[in-house]
């Protein structure tokens, strides 16, 4: 299996595929974030801040952004350790984002809001895997899938 971390999507079919309804229900986007040792800015700013922390400049604004579109923020916590498989480099921290539909993680992301944070995003990754997930309709009736959902 190869793993290409990309920060933004090359793929043109898979953009198209983005466009795409996508499955019932609210998706949680699994996000395997690798941060730059020092953040880099289009504009070519200088500056002194690592990738983690110009990327938790764009974090700290996605959060307030992601209700206004019915998301939220679920998880966020640093990589430590890899206890099953291999690869080269392992990533840095995993979060986790909740949105009603794909369609509105898709308008969060065409937001000028969101783009306004998203050079501190593109300044201070690496890299990133962006996986789509959903609970599966025998999961949501449970107790734990409607505190998850509630939140």
């Amino acid at each position: 299996m190869d793993v290409r971390n990309e920060v933004f999507p090359s793929d043109p079919a898979r953009m198209a595929q983005m466009m795409e309804k996508g499955p019932d229900g609210p998706i949680f986007m699994v996000n395997l974030l690798k941060f730059k040792d020092k953040a880099e800015y289009d504009d070519g700013r200088e500056t002194d801040l690592s990738g983690r922390d110009a990327y938790m400049i764009y974090g700290r604004a996605v959060a307030d952004i992601l209700p206004k579109f019915g998301g939220r923020a679920v998880f966020a916590a640093d990589v430590t350790f890899l206890a099953l498989g291999d690869v080269e480099e392992l990533w840095d921290e995993v979060a986790i984002a909740m949105y009603p539909s794909r369609a509105d993680m898709v308008r969060m992301s065409l937001s000028e809001e969101w783009r306004d944070a998203a050079i501190h995003r593109s300044a201070g990754l690496k890299g990133q895997l962006n996986i789509e997930t959903v609970l599966p309709a025998a999961q949501q009736a449970s107790p734990w899938a409607k505190n998850l959902l509630q939140e």
